[in-house]
């Protein structure tokens, strides 16, 4: 019985920050010359379309424009470069049976070992579109948990999303 309420403790653990990563990829236009995109703008059109709040949405402009000012791109009227994104989340539900071995003991009378969690999975889409084209020569995807109870967490955890996404531009600038 002790066992089980020791192995509890660090598979909980590990389910808990499992959920707080951020899974990104991304895709590119591997014609395309990167090194000649200095400028940037807001896509509203793309933007506007995006299914989330009028909050979020600042949050998530204010840290890609942070993050692209790092790079040092420039924010302009006349830009290289459009930003837009997207957005898409779902409802997850983990089940995970904390027996030891998967195996039943009918001589074990503690709690259910069977654990229930449910959260939302989020989906933040990036795209870089090349501004006299219109067309997409960059995008990053992070999937992640969105389990934010206050504005402060949301903002952090967004920024986190942004940071993550964003380090994987422009391609090549990264270790693999």
């Amino acid at each position: 019985m002790k066992l089980s309420r020791l192995l509890f403790i660090p598979i909980m653990a590990l389910l808990v920050t499992s959920c707080s990563t951020v899974r990104v990829s991304t895709d590119y236009d591997t014609k395309k010359d990167f090194s000649k995109y200095k400028t940037f703008a807001f896509y509203k059109t793309g933007i506007d379309k995006a299914p989330i709040n009028d909050l979020d949405k600042k949050r998530i402009l204010r840290a890609v424009e942070a993050e692209l000012l790092a790079k040092g791109m420039t924010k302009s009227s006349a830009p290289d470069v459009l930003i837009s994104l997207f957005t898409k989340s779902r409802e997850r539900i983990n089940i995970n049976d904390n027996r030891f071995g998967g195996f039943w003991y009918p001589w074990y009378y503690g709690p259910n070992p069977v654990t229930v969690s449910q959260h939302t999975e989020g989906t933040l889409f990036i795209d870089l579109l090349d501004a006299d084209s219109k067309e997409l020569v960059w995008q990053g995807v992070g999937t992640g948990a969105l389990t934010m109870r206050n504005v402060e967490q949301r903002e952090e955890r967004i920024r986190e999303f942004v940071n993550k996404i964003m380090a994987k531009y422009p391609p090549g600038s990264h270790k693999q």
